[in-house]
Protein backbone atom coordinates (compact mmCIF):
# COMPACT_ATOMS: atom_id res chain seq x y z
CA UNK A 1 0.00 0.00 0.00
CA UNK A 2 1.22 3.50 -0.98
CA UNK A 3 1.26 5.78 1.31
CA UNK A 4 1.20 9.35 0.87
CA UNK A 5 4.38 12.07 1.57
CA UNK A 6 6.39 9.24 2.48
CA UNK A 7 9.05 9.79 -0.63
CA UNK A 8 9.24 5.90 -0.93
CA UNK A 9 9.60 4.76 2.05
CA UNK A 10 7.28 3.14 4.36
CA UNK A 11 6.25 3.10 8.04
CA UNK A 12 6.74 0.10 10.27
CA UNK A 13 3.66 -1.74 10.96
CA UNK A 14 4.84 -4.32 13.91
CA UNK A 15 5.78 -3.46 17.31
CA UNK A 16 7.54 -1.99 18.70
CA UNK A 17 8.59 0.72 16.02
CA UNK A 18 4.87 0.86 14.88
CA UNK A 19 3.61 4.31 12.85
CA UNK A 20 7.78 4.60 12.41
CA UNK A 21 9.49 5.64 9.57
CA UNK A 22 11.51 3.43 8.69
CA UNK A 23 15.39 4.48 8.08
CA UNK A 24 17.91 3.16 5.33
CA UNK A 25 21.02 2.57 6.87
CA UNK A 26 23.08 0.09 4.71
CA UNK A 27 23.51 2.64 1.89
CA UNK A 28 27.26 3.13 1.48
CA UNK A 29 29.04 6.92 1.26
CA UNK A 30 30.20 6.06 -2.36
CA UNK A 31 26.75 5.61 -3.01
CA UNK A 32 24.86 8.46 -2.05
CA UNK A 33 24.21 11.64 -4.91
CA UNK A 34 26.93 14.02 -3.19
CA UNK A 35 29.43 11.83 -0.87
CA UNK A 36 30.78 13.19 1.93
CA UNK A 37 34.46 13.97 2.17
CA UNK A 38 34.57 13.38 5.96
CA UNK A 39 33.73 9.75 5.64
CA UNK A 40 35.71 6.40 3.63
CA UNK A 41 33.80 5.96 0.87
CA UNK A 42 33.09 2.25 2.25
CA UNK A 43 31.09 3.92 5.18
CA UNK A 44 27.73 3.01 6.22
CA UNK A 45 24.96 5.68 6.18
CA UNK A 46 24.12 4.33 9.64
CA UNK A 47 27.52 4.72 10.60
CA UNK A 48 27.38 8.41 9.79
CA UNK A 49 24.48 9.06 11.51
CA UNK A 50 25.04 7.61 14.47
CA UNK A 51 28.64 9.37 14.53
CA UNK A 52 26.71 12.59 13.56
CA UNK A 53 23.91 12.22 15.98
CA UNK A 54 21.30 12.90 13.18
CA UNK A 55 19.05 11.25 11.20
CA UNK A 56 18.38 13.04 7.66
CA UNK A 57 21.23 12.78 4.92
CA UNK A 58 21.34 16.71 4.67
CA UNK A 59 21.72 17.29 8.36
CA UNK A 60 24.48 14.45 8.56
CA UNK A 61 25.58 16.81 6.04
CA UNK A 62 25.96 20.01 7.52
CA UNK A 63 27.20 17.59 10.65
CA UNK A 64 29.86 16.45 8.99
CA UNK A 65 30.81 19.89 7.60
CA UNK A 66 31.52 21.00 11.84
CA UNK A 67 33.42 18.03 12.62
CA UNK A 68 37.62 18.76 12.81
CA UNK A 69 39.23 16.26 10.39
Amino acid sequence: MKEPGLDGRHRDQAAPKKGEIQQKGDTLNKNLPKPLPKFRADTKLETMRNATGQTSVEKVRQSAAKMRK
